[in-house]
């Protein structure tokens, strides 16, 4: 897109009301002089219409912006007319059904974070979704941080610390599973509860990142994979991957944890080379990553550090790059294409399997 061009307009309708929809919505609306592209959000569905009208008084409280239509039932949605596109912020176990019936209505669709509970569930969407012509991409947010791109750049086309040896990646999140109802979707083995897809994926993502070399979905190396659960009344509790990349005469090893026990250390991410180290922090979690130092021996550290805009997290860094994707008449992403999405619900799938770790929509 040239200067002289007009900023792609994308109108978006948004399914479900919790936390992930209420960041998501948040990063839409705030202000940003520099945007590549311009974010109306036309209609928000819910369970009802009530809740519908809370969440935009409380989103649109401080705002300018045009309130959203609200509904009842998601099917409204993606009935919308001035619907361009869904972004689906519901429990991991409604992601197939949502996805699959946005796409029916001819809606394009972004997904949240695991895109399915399984690969088979995964596959069937993107069948769905090329057979209808629409656009669809899992949102995992973190891949369109600056942050992430210049970490990149640091290891493979800077080769600031030489060859990549190794990685730890670490996300550590404090649950208070007695308090937490039985019902919820962070401890109902039906709803997809535990670590390896609410958090272990992004785990497994930032070693894709490290160690992939930018190749991805079947062109991504085939590590070996070595996997362990803490499974508790069916939920994995914490789990570690070890994933151990053939490099020809050195070997390349990352070593990834997630648990659900304890909270982790801003030091999330460490990435060991030949000529030093790379740190990844966070103030906020992994999933939202804030910068790195690059550690060279006998050299003081030097740190980059990337914050978002006033009033944002990070999400409109993917709501801007699905815009541009539409706007130039693309059906997938370039950075979260969706074999790797398959790619990466086929790790999962062989990390649970080493574990005899089993979800009902498995059996389906």
């Amino acid at each position: 897109m040239t200067p002289t061009q007009e900023k792609p307009q994308l109108r978006w309708g948004i399914i479900a009301t919790g936390w992930i929809s209420s960041m998501f919505v948040q990063d839409l609306l705030a202000p940003r002089a520099d945007a590549p592209a311009r974010h109306i959000v036309s209609s928000i569905g819910s369970s009802s219409v009530e809740k519908a009208n809370a969440f935009i008084d409380k989103m649109w409280k401080a705002s300018a912006e045009p309130r959203p239509s609200p509904y009842g039932t998601y099917q409204e949605v993606y009935n919308d007319p001035n619907v361009d596109i869904v972004y689906i912020g519901t429990p991991h176990v409604l992601h197939k059904q949502n996805c699959l019936d946005a796409i029916a209505a001819g809606k394009n669709v972004l997904c949240e974070k695991p895109f399915a509970m399984n690969e088979r569930e995964a596959q069937e969407i993107v069948d769905a979704a090329k057979n209808r012509g629409v656009f669809i991409m899992e949102a995992m947010w973190t891949k369109f941080f600056p942050v992430v791109q210049a970490l990149y750049d640091h290891i493979y086309v800077k080769k600031s610390i030489g060859q990549v040896r190794r990685a730890f990646v670490d996300f550590g999140s404090s649950m208070d599973f007695d308090a937490i109802p039985g019902d919820s979707r962070l401890k109902d083995p039906k709803l997809g509860a535990g670590a390896i897809l609410d958090i272990g994926i992004y785990t497994l993502t930032y070693a894709s990142i490290i160690m992939g070399e930018g190749k991805l979905g079947d062109e991504h190396p085939h590590p070996k994979i070595s996997s362990s659960m803490e499974i508790i009344n069916g939920v994995d509790e914490s789990d570690s991957v070890i994933l151990t990349y053939d490099a020809g005469a050195a070997k390349k090893t990352a070593v990834c944890t997630a648990t659900m026990r304890v909270k982790g250390s801003p030091d999330f991410a460490r990435v060991d080379g030949s000529e030093g180290s790379i740190t990844v922090f966070s103030d906020i979690g992994p999933s939202c990553p804030k910068g790195f130092r690059v550690t060279r021996e006998g050299e003081e550290p030097v740190v980059y550090r990337f914050d978002s805009p006033e009033g944002t997290l990070g999400f409109f860094y993917e709501a801007d790059a699905v815009a541009c994707d539409i706007a130039q008449g693309k059906l997938e992403n370039d950075v979260m294409p969706l074999s790797e999405t398959l790619r990466m619900m086929r790790l999962i799938d062989e990390c649970r399997r080493q574990n005899g770790h089993k979800y009902p929509q498995d059996d389906a």
